[in-house]
């Protein structure tokens, strides 16, 4: 099917370096969330597909051409791979909008970012020759020992559809780069870019097996790679409860896992800034950027009482002023939610917060131009208390609530007011407080005088129950390997600790 001239591939399961039909032949529909039409489909993976893909994983780490090869040759495979997503990009950009909601713009730096995390790891492969064996001095003449650095061995990375391609690559790129064969299990509401990497690995010649790409629904394919006894790690990227799920089933092998689990983040507006507009804009990129179904959104906004009318009075003007439109159409700044279950979710967070009292300041119906679609204004809430579920919990959507606080006290006791841990912002040109505020946030991830710049060297993760585990920096790689303790004894004495029988 061609939709701006762009053709929606038609692909099957990416398993040992080659397309494969799914065992069950089950296909998903794909959903367009700016028209609600069908696109096209996806190939549901089961239980048996993922043995087949843990399988050929296992195969790729023994031999010679995935298992034995030296940081410097993965390097070249992840620089191909970054080289092809910058061929592509202007194809894979409108596929991930399509797919997705997301708006062109966004979808287009997501893939400059993908190019750019594959370099990066490429790098580190590199880097990692010199450090794969680590000596280790005890000052001692009888023992040589040296720490040795080895791929963890078979992973799952099961990703969100937020970020569908970029999210995926955060753990590829690593996970390729330590040597480890890795099983992708994308979300099935955007997976399109996922199974499109599967044929750039094949193009670039990716040793089969060390990359395997398995869409599906959670429960069929992702729970059985969860709980598979031959895959050595998960690595997960999504909801709560899932996270829950896919710890309690790796509880059982005692396999390791990794979680980032979302969060419902503050940012702290203080009195000092000097420009309350540059203010206001990162306090809605902070929340609305990628139509708030990002995991770090700064989607609790906490203003100083002196300046909270004012700033509201500007938010207002800002919001009014986004443009929501077709995720294709140029200067688009808000595209629609990624699917009808998450629109009536947003819709439902909306009515649930009016029901105990908050006032819905701006926002939360469809807008009137555009009469199908899961599109949904901006929403700005306000008289909100702390007992609230809009205020405690993760909304995913374009939905920002709003305090106000009188002293830095309360200001660090409201950001602090949540179950999760994952990113923070101050904006105040303070800079002892700043540092002060940068101590107090329970959290793994903090902005001063922004809100959501992320780079791919910097780790990426929080605390509470926003999980555990970095993706990103060298902390994203350090996760997928091994940590090897080799000791020697070099001494010709005996080590006369037993009483020898011959005396």
């Amino acid at each position: 099917m061609a939709i701006r001239n762009v053709r929606i591939p038609s692909r099957q399961l990416y398993i040992n370096g080659e397309w494969r039909e799914p065992v069950k032949k089950n296909r998903i529909p794909i959903i367009n969330p700016a028209t609600e039409e069908i696109i096209g489909d996806i190939p549901a993976a089961t239980a048996e597909d993922v043995d087949v893909a843990v399988e050929a994983a296992r195969r790729a780490l023994a031999r010679d051409d995935w298992g034995s090869t030296t940081g410097a040759q993965r390097a070249k495979y992840l620089r191909a791979i970054a080289a092809k997503i910058l061929e592509r990009k202007s194809e894979l950009a409108t596929l991930e909008s399509l797919d997705s909601g997301k708006t062109l713009f966004e979808s287009a730096a997501d893939m400059d970012d993908v190019a750019a995390c594959f370099e990066y790891y490429a790098d580190l492969a590199e880097a990692l020759d010199s450090k794969r064996k680590t000596p280790v001095n005890l000052h001692l003449d009888s023992f040589k020992t040296y720490v040795l650095r080895e791929p963890l061995g078979v992973v799952g990375l099961i990703t969100p559809w937020n970020y569908p391609l970029l999210m995926a690559t955060w753990k590829v790129a690593p996970a390729l780069a330590a040597g480890c064969a890795a099983i992708l299990k994308p979300s099935e509401l955007a997976s399109i870019t996922c199974l499109e990497l599967g044929e750039i690995c094949r193009e670039v010649g990716l040793p089969p097996g060390a990359l395997n790409i398995l869409t599906g629904l959670g429960p069929e394919a992702g729970a059985p790679l969860s709980s598979h006894p031959h895959v050595d790690k998960i690595a997960f990227t999504g909801s709560g409860p899932t996270g829950v799920k896919i710890m309690t089933a790796a509880a059982q092998l005692v396999k390791p896992v990794s979680l980032e689990l979302g969060g419902k983040s503050p940012i702290v507006v203080f009195d000092d800034i000097d420009n309350l507009d540059i203010a206001v804009e990162w306090a809605l990129f902070g929340c609305f950027a990628n139509t708030g179904q990002v995991c770090s959104a700064t989607s609790r906004l906490i203003i100083q009482e002196s300046i909270a009318s004012e700033f509201l009075d500007r938010l207002l003007l800002w919001t009014k002023n986004i443009k929501i439109s077709d995720p294709l159409e140029e200067d688009c700044k808000l595209g629609p939610v990624v699917s009808s279950g998450q629109y009536e979710k947003v819709l439902k967070f909306i009515s649930n917060a009016k029901n105990e009292g908050a006032t819905i300041l701006y926002g939360g119906k469809r807008p009137e131009h555009l009469k199908k679609g899961y599109y949904v204004q901006p929403i700005i809430i306000t008289d909100v208390n702390t007992s609230m579920e809009i205020w405690k919990e993760e909304v995913f959507g374009p939905v920002l609530c709003v305090k106000t606080f009188k002293t830095e006290e309360e200001a660090i006791e409201l950001a602090n007011d949540t179950k999760y841990g994952l990113a923070s912002a101050i904006m105040s040109k303070d800079v002892e407080r700043c540092e002060r505020f940068t101590k107090a946030f329970q959290t793994g991830i903090i902005w001063i005088n922004c809100s959501q710049p992320t780079f791919h060297q910097l780790p990426w993760g929080g605390k509470k129950r926003s999980g555990f585990g970095r993706d990103l920096g060298e902390w994203g790689l350090e996760k997928y390997l091994n940590i090897k303790q080799v000791t020697e004894y070099t001494s010709d004495d005996a080590w006369d600790f037993y009483k020898s029988p011959s005396n």
